[in-house]
């Protein structure tokens, strides 16, 4: 690097380098993942990256990720590589026609490595951000007030379970230890967070196809299509097939609404005619 300052922006990231370190900034903007908009900003030792990698991205762009060591960053840890690309913190997209540039700056981190940057790292070499003090999730809201976790759950949305059991709390010396897990990614044999609701059954009323029953030599007018059947009943016996049925007559040559010989056809008003 040239020296203390450089600057390169990506899509919602900008990373700024120092003699020891790289300053990790997120803008601020509906676009941008609600995680990185809460950090807001990272500075990152060199001392605590293991490598950086550089690929290509999609949609004609060039891909900057840096690793940290396991253990440097206590977010990273937390995580667990649980976290969707678009929100990882330590991942810088660029247009595909900077990619020269990209592995220039990727040369000069892995230069500025430690020797130790294939070693876990023995303390938190990130600082870790400001966790809060309480939340809302889906079924219920978590609180921590220095010596105890509450839990209060949500009757719209806690299990059947949980909400029998009641709001619970949890002192930390009987609290063994804390892990999150992503909705995506459920443990094996369990629903976790990811189980889509059942769907509502269909209640769509099947549709009639109804058939454009025409004489023979039809042209497609109103005037050649037969009258409306009416259906079987007692009074006019049982409905025939089109195969058994008298072809239509053809309309005879009158004004509309005057007679014909093949009676009123020409002023035929009802539905189908």
């Amino acid at each position: 690097m040239s020296g203390m300052g450089d600057v390169l922006a990506g899509f919602h990231t900008v990373w700024e380098f120092d003699t020891d370190s790289v300053l990790i900034r997120f803008e601020r903007g509906i676009r941008t993942p609600k995680l990185l908009q809460v950090l807001g900003e990272r500075r990152v030792p060199y001392e605590a990256l293991a490598a950086v990698e550089q690929a290509p991205g999609k949609h004609g762009t060039v891909v900057l990720r840096a690793v940290p060591r396991p253990g440097a960053d206590p977010l990273a840890d937390v995580a667990d590589g649980q976290l969707k690309e678009g929100c990882d913190p330590y991942r810088l997209v660029l247009p595909a026609e900077r990619e020269l540039l990209a592995e220039y700056y990727a040369e000069e981190i892995r230069g500025r490595l430690g020797p130790y940057a294939a070693e876990p790292a023995e303390r938190h070499l990130v600082a870790a951000p400001e966790p809060p003090l309480s939340f809302k999730a889906y079924d219920g809201k978590a609180s921590f007030d220095g010596t105890a976790v509450s839990f209060r759950w949500f009757w719209t949305g806690a299990s059947s379970a949980k909400w029998k059991a009641g709001d619970r709390r949890f002192e930390v010396s009987e609290i063994t230890g804390v892990e999150w897990r992503s909705p995506d990614t459920p443990p094996a044999g369990t629903c976790g967070s990811s189980c889509a609701p059942r769907t509502a059954r269909s209640r769509t009323r099947p549709t009639r196809t109804r058939r454009p029953w025409s004489s023979a030599g039809a042209t497609g007018s109103s005037t050649n299509r037969c009258p409306s059947r009416r259906r079987s009943s007692p009074r006019y016996g049982p409905r025939l097939p089109p195969s058994h049925r008298a072809p239509c007559p053809p309309p005879a040559p009158t004004r509309a609404g005057s007679p014909s010989a093949s009676g009123t056809w020409a002023s035929c008003t009802r539905r189908g005619c």
